[in-house]
C-alpha cells in the first residue's frame, strides 16, 4: 500500500497538471485518492491547483468526517459515494474542461468512439443531469452513472474514475480531446465501425 505522504505528493503533482493543461481554471474543480479502505484524501474548498501543496489536502473518512485538513470540496459527497460504489476505484477527477462543458452545455452525447484511444480509456459517456453544485440531488444523479469511467455534467463538467491517479487523470484529458474533437468535426464527426469498436473493447 502507498503511504499517505506518498499519496499527497501524486495528488497535488496531479492538480497542478490539470491546472497547466488548462483542463481546470484556478479554483475549479477537485481531486481525490482512496488512501485506504476507511480514508480519503480531498481538495480543499476552492483551493487554486496550480498553488496547491501537500499540507493543504483534506483527509475524510468514508462518513465524511474530516481527520485533518480545513473546509473539504464542496462535493465531496458524490466523491465518497463514488468510492462506496466501486471498491476497485482509487482515484477521482472533477473539473471543468472548456470542450467537455461546450459540449455537455449543448446538450449532446459524447462521441467517446471517434478515435482507438476513446474507446479504450473512455468507451461510453453518459451525461449527468444538471443539478444545484453541492447538493444531495447531485449526488444522487451522479451515482446514478457510478459504473461509468467517465462522464459528463450537464452545464458543469465533468468527472472520471480510476484505479489509480494516473488513470484518472489520463481519462479526464483524453474525455476533453475526444469533446474538442467533436466540437471541431461537428456533424461529420463519424465513430469508428462498430466491429472495430469490439475489437477495441476486447483489448482492455
Amino acid at each position: 500500500m502507498m503511504s499517505e505522504a506518498f499519496l499527497r505528493r501524486r495528488l497535488v503533482e496531479c492538480c497542478k497538471l490539470l491546472y497547466q493543461r488548462n483542463l481546470t481554471v484556478s479554483a475549479g474543480g477537485n481531486m481525490s485518492v482512496r488512501l485506504d479502505d476507511k480514508h480519503i484524501l480531498i481538495t480543499p474548498s476552492g483551493a487554486n491547483k496550480g498553488m496547491l501543496t501537500d499540507d493543504d489536502l483534506v483527509l475524510m473518512d468514508m462518513k465524511g468526517k474530516v481527520i485533518s485538513g480545513g473546509k473539504p470540496s464542496i462535493e465531496h459527497r458524490f466523491h465518497l459515494g463514488l468510492y462506496q460504489a466501486n471498491p476497485e476505484v482509487n482515484a477521482i477527477v472533477h473539473c471543468h474542461p472548456l470542450y467537455c462543458l461546450a459540449v455537455a452545455t449543448k446538450g449532446e452525447p459524447l462521441k467517446s468512439t471517434l478515435t482507438p484511444e476513446g474507446v479504450l480509456l473512455l468507451d461510453q459517456v453518459p451525461t449527468v443531469r444538471y443539478e444545484t453544485p453541492g447538493s444531495e440531488e447531485l449526488v444522487k444523479a451522479v451515482l446514478e452513472c457510478s459504473d461509468a469511467p467517465a462522464m459528463l455534467m450537464a452545464k458543469h463538467g465533468a468527472i472520471t474514475q480510476g484505479r489509480t491517479l494516473e488513470e484518472a487523470f489520463n481519462r479526464m484529458e483524453e474525455l476533453e480531446f475526444q469533446a474538442h474533437l467533436q466540437i471541431i468535426l461537428g456533424n461529420s464527426a463519424e465513430p469508428l465501425p462498430l466491429e472495430e469498436v469490439e475489437k477495441l473493447r476486447e483489448m482492455r
